[in-house]
């Protein structure tokens, strides 16, 4: 089946000439505090230099208006956000589109586990997780792989393209692993909900530590589990 999945790596390929093989992941290491500075005087007692700190992002709820979601999943975790056909999805975060599928190429009769999420919009936040919505009905034409979008930022459409039998936002982070194509980690490794609680309330909470622990754990596979 011909895919129409728009890549970051074609865009890149094609404005840069990168050489081949996997692109490198973000590593989420704590930036070291600073070196004090000697004194000139012996006596004095220098004063420690304040720490770097990863820069500060800001997460939204992703869809806009009256939503509703659980706390389970089939199958793997990942949370369908509940909403009415044709409400507002929105950037949750900061960062680059990596990938779209703009087209639903879904076929019940084959039922192939890539296009599943009819369309979908991937993005790479600058936390450096990767957050996955499908089903839309639609996707913002401004949205393409390689663009780069602002939190609360329009992408499409409450739709239920794919494999949906009622419109929902189907929502899922992931490590970035191979950026593009790996659609059995893309689709989601961790519980989205308890994220999606504190951000609908206006808190800050961060899925970094979980992100990072799982890929820890689990690394990154390159063909999908048998089942998926």
């Amino acid at each position: 089946m011909r895919s129409h999945l728009v890549p970051l790596g074609i865009v890149t390929v094609l404005a840069l000439a990168a050489c081949g093989g996997p692109a490198e992941r973000p590593v989420f290491t704590p930036a070291a505090a600073a070196t004090p500075a000697a004194s000139a005087t012996p006596d004095a007692t220098p004063s420690p230099s304040p720490a770097t700190s990863p820069p500060a992002v800001h997460h939204v709820f992703p869809v806009l208006g009256k939503t509703s979601y659980g706390r389970t999943h089939h199958d793997y975790q990942a949370t369908d956000i509940m909403a009415p056909c044709g409400a507002t999805v929105v950037a949750a975060i900061d960062g680059v589109v990596l990938e779209i599928s703009p087209v639903d190429l879904y076929d019940p009769k084959n039922d192939d586990g890539a296009t599943r999420g009819g369309k979908s919009v991937s993005l790479l936040g600058d936390d450096g997780v990767r957050y996955y919505g499908s089903h839309f009905s639609a996707i913002d034409a401004k949205i393409r792989a390689g663009v780069r979008v602002t939190a609360g930022q329009h992408l499409g459409k409450v739709g239920r393209t794919g494999l949906a039998s009622a419109c929902h936002l189907h929502f899922g982070m992931s490590p970035v692993c191979t950026r593009t194509g790996d659609w059995w980690i893309r689709r989601g490794v961790i519980w989205p909900w308890r994220y999606l609680d504190a951000w609908r309330k206006g808190a800050a909470k961060s899925p970094v530590p979980e992100i990072t622990a799982w890929e820890q754990k689990n690394g990154c596979s390159t063909k999908p589990p048998k089942g998926a």
